[in-house]
This record gives C-alpha cells, structure tokens and sequence, in this order.
C-alpha cells in the first residue's frame, strides 16, 4: 500500500464526519446511526440523500454547496476515494455532509425506513454481464424503496448506454413513475429545466470530465418509488 493511502486512511479516522462501520458491527444489528443521521450525525432535521459509490465526492459536495438545506451522505467503500470528498468539505467548511465507508450491499444495515428522502447514482459500474449487480437493478430498488420515503427520488446520471437503457426498462417494468430523462444531458436537458436543476445537472465528477474529453454522451434520468 502507496504512502499516500496509509496517510489517507489515517486521517480519515480523525474526521468526525467520516463514519467507517466494521463488517462485524454491520452484522451484529445495524450501524448505531441507523434511523437516526439527521439527530445523530447532522444534528438538524433536513431531507436526507445519499450518494451511492461516491468516489472522490465530487457530486455529494457539489450538492451540499448548491442545496445547504439538505444532509448529505457520500457512500463508497474506497477510503482514499472517500477521503477526498471528506477534506474538500472540511476545507469549504460544509456542515450538511458525511461519507459513510461501506459498500453499498450494506445500505439496509445502515439507514432505517423511509429515512432517506433521495439517492443519487453517478457514473456507476455498468456490470457488462452482471445484471444483478447493477445498482437499479430490482435487488437494488427493493432496497431502495425500504429507506426511501414514500415519493422518494432516484437520480441516474451515466456515461453508459447500456446501464442508462437497462435502468429504463427496470422504471417500465416496475412501473415507476419518471419525473425528467435524457438522452444526451448537455444538448437537450440543461436547456429546457430551471437555473437550479441546471446547476445540479452541470456537477461534474472526476471520471465524468475524462468521459466528456473522450466525446461520450452523458444520460440521466429521475424517477420516483
């Protein structure tokens, strides 16, 4: 393991708002902050969304900034991507974000019924080959709709065709309700949708700006559960 990873891991064990549950822990109840982030963690009452596979916690910051009056949680379980995100919201001095490190088959181990009100879903793993494990995969939006609160928000921004058509058709066959979906995010969404959500929409992540360097088209769509 590089320097700088074993730097990283320390000093993400000194941000209080990094929270790294053990396997164990997970296993043996739940995490302790399960239910209970806004009073716990953020000690406010605010929506409650998370970021799932955050990486670097370009979006969760980005969102933070742009929507103070939500709490946001980046989740990945890569600790120097973490730790990235973690310091940039130290640095802006965000008082509305954590990064939670676990990986994301453990969501239900970590947030209670209807305590999230959204989940965003950026440049995920498009598992070529790996249906089920595709994070709108109907494993995934059953999990989805037990933290979600009722009328609670999905959002799918990708670079992948293939994840962006088979989410589609998951919202078809559940038959979900879609609340904005496009093709191609910078030549049509962004020009047809208020100020705020084009502010939202022009977040870009790490991996999302080497994707627009190589000329790939950009999708997303929300929906609801």
């Amino acid at each position: 393991m590089g320097k700088n990873k074993i730097r990283r891991f320390a000093e993400n064990a000194t941000f209080p708002h990094v929270v790294q549950p053990t396997f164990e822990e997970l296993r043996a109840g739940g995490l302790a902050l399960k239910g209970r982030w806004n009073g716990g963690f953020f000690k406010r009452e605010a929506p409650l969304v998370l970021e799932l596979g955050c990486g670097g916690g370009e979006y969760t910051v980005g969102l933070a900034q742009l929507q103070p009056e939500k709490n946001y949680i980046g989740v990945d379980i890569k600790g120097a991507r973490i730790w990235r995100g973690a310091k940039t919201a130290q640095e802006l001095g965000l008082a509305n974000v954590g990064f939670l490190r676990t990986h994301v088959d453990h969501i239900l181990e970590c947030f209670g019924p209807g305590e999230v009100s959204e989940i965003w879903l950026t440049f995920s793993d498009p598992q070529i080959g790996k249906a089920r494990k595709r994070l709108t995969s109907p494993l995934f939006l059953a999990r989805y709709r037990q933290i979600l609160r009722p009328g609670g928000l999905v959002h799918l921004k990708t670079d992948s065709p293939l994840l962006y058509e088979y989410t589609l058709e998951q919202i078809a066959e559940h038959k979900l309700p879609v609340h904005e979906q496009s093709g191609n995010v910078y030549a049509d969404l962004v020009r047809r949708v208020p100020p705020q959500e084009q502010a939202v929409l022009n977040i870009r992540t790490r991996y999302e700006e080497m994707w627009l360097a190589e000329g790939r088209t950009i999708h997303y769509v929300r929906f609801g559960m």
